[in-house]
């Protein structure tokens, strides 16, 4: 499989990331980011203007998006690889769950931050329904599911940083 996506011949979906994850302690925003993201930006005259100036600006369609072909659950992946925590928003359409093993969770401390619609989170045997503003912060490496059982997307921040590997 991991041969496939990386020749381009498989679409992962995201229950297939969370499994790689899991297995080579990689984020999944780590997965998904491009060959040598974290030094693009430094290439460009508009980088360099952006980084003498303090800051980095990132156009939205600039912007790294990753739909699963199964669910059409979209990640945009707000942070770049130089930034101290992976920032990524999600977009869950209705009737959409992605789980994910507790594999997953060893090696990162993640935070959910519910922007739009509401979030029902299965942390192990717990179940949290999430609306606008509420947050979970994640324990233990558990298997989770993220689901939606509204009539509307549900929009969530998720902020990973990464933890000593056990």
């Amino acid at each position: 499989m991991i041969s496939k996506i990386e020749r381009g011949e498989s679409s992962p979906t995201a229950v297939v990331l969370g499994k790689l994850s899991a297995a080579l302690e990689l984020s999944v925003s780590e997965l998904l980011a491009p060959a040598g993201q974290a030094t693009a930006d430094s290439d460009t005259a508009a980088g360099a203007r952006a980084r003498s100036a303090g800051g980095l600006v990132r156009r939205g369609a600039d912007t790294p998006e990753w739909r699963d072909p199964d669910t059409g659950y979209l990640r945009r992946q707000v942070s770049t690889p130089r930034f101290p925590a992976a920032v990524t928003e999600v977009t869950l359409p209705p009737g959409a769950r992605v789980p994910y093993p507790a594999g997953a969770y060893a090696f990162i401390a993640q935070l959910v931050l519910v922007l739009s619609g509401q979030l029902t989170l299965r942390d192990g045997p717990d179940r949290h329904l999430l609306a606008a503003g509420d947050t979970f912060e994640l324990g233990e490496p558990r298997p989770r599911e993220f689901r939606n059982d509204g009539a509307a997307d549900c929009r969530y921040l998720v902020i990973v940083t990464r933890t000593a590997t056990p």
